[in-house]
């Protein structure tokens, strides 16, 4: 297997900026190669983001993910230059289409288009990156030459692309850096490298051109059976509340009546049903959850699988701290 984890800080969880700082500095005592963070409704990332960078000394840094429809490509350049220059090159710039809701409910713009304009945005960043002018003519942007102006970084900022559909997919491997997905068991996974390796054949591209770190939910416990619970529960909701893409991914994988039942309890506000209607076979097909030996056994099945380079660890709802601490020290034996 490749010997590269990486942690998912879940900013939800945290009071203080501070307690995030101390999860990637253990993360980075561990072992671990990347810390990355999530953006959706809550905490602007990016101060959490310098913070990390500036207290610690050799991890990566990621966000997981910024959307094209809540910053230009302009403001996505700029605050990825600055995450680089404050990270002394540690940093990776995650983007992904988003969501309706996400785009709609809080952006309060329109969700159209999402490839067309997660690749315009994905050229018009690499264009200031590389410092061009943002001057672009594309469907989605008509920029008129602007430069940054600070000197561009001499290795150039990676782009990561949050993406799950075919389609989707093929963009990624023909222009981005990076590849994390997730809710994709090791079968699905393997299939949709297929969509992955189109896209690098046509953009002439290697396959070690593109960094592949799925995002895999863990919870390492003494107490089993709340481990497999908790991530159950979370892993519902995700399939149910999250969509429509996490939950018409996992369908595709050959779970449909699974994804069914769970949006019917969903619709009904029942969290229980929508547990209940996610067996294990499932469960151990999607997540890392018990005991630490099972939990180890499950991220060495996704570590071991050709082309992935990383795997990304990332938490589950409800975990307390001690909990974390346990599933990090557990997964770090393996590095």
């Amino acid at each position: 297997m490749n010997e590269a984890l990486e942690l998912v800080i879940m900013s939800g969880d945290h009071d203080a900026h501070g307690t995030m700082v101390d999860r990637a500095r253990r993360a980075e005592e561990l072992g671990y190669s990347r810390v990355s963070m999530g953006e959706a409704t809550g905490w602007n990332v990016v101060p959490a983001l310098s913070l990390i960078a500036n207290r610690t000394d050799n991890i990566g840094v990621s966000n997981d993910v910024f959307s094209p429809y809540g910053r230009s490509p302009a403001m996505i350049a700029q605050t990825g230059l600055t995450l680089h220059d404050l990270s002394d090159g540690r940093y990776r710039l995650g983007l992904g289409p988003s969501s309706p809701a996400l785009t709609e409910d809080w952006h309060g713009a329109a969700f159209d288009r999402p490839l067309r304009r997660l690749r315009e945005t994905i050229e018009v960043v690499r264009s200031i990156c590389d410092g061009g002018p943002a001057d672009y003519s594309g469907e989605i942007f008509d920029l008129d030459g602007l430069s940054y102006d600070r000197k561009p970084p001499e290795r150039p900022l990676p782009i990561d692309l949050a993406t799950l559909g075919p389609k989707a997919t093929e963009l990624t491997g023909r222009f981005a850096d990076g590849w994390v997905p997730q809710l994709f068991s090791p079968a699905g996974l393997e299939e949709r490298l297929n969509d992955l390796k189109r896209g690098l054949a046509l953009g002439n591209r290697a396959a070690s051109d593109v960094q592949v770190s799925p995002i895999l939910r863990c919870f390492a416990a003494d107490d089993r059976e709340r481990a497999r619970d908790a991530t159950r529960s979370m892993l519902a909701f995700l399939i149910g509340a999250y969509g429509p893409y996490y939950g018409d991914s996992v369908a595709q994988q050959g779970y449909s009546d699974v994804v069914d039942e769970i949006r019917v309890a969903w619709e009904a506000n029942d969290q229980e049903a929508m547990a209940a209607a996610l067996p294990d076979d499932v469960l151990d097909k999607f997540a890392a959850a018990g005991t630490q030996d099972e939990v180890q056994t499950r991220v060495r099945r996704y570590a071991e699988i050709n082309a992935v380079d990383a795997v990304r660890v990332g938490f589950v709802f409800g975990m307390t701290d001690a909990e974390k601490e346990t599933t990090m020290t557990a997964l770090g034996g393996l590095l």
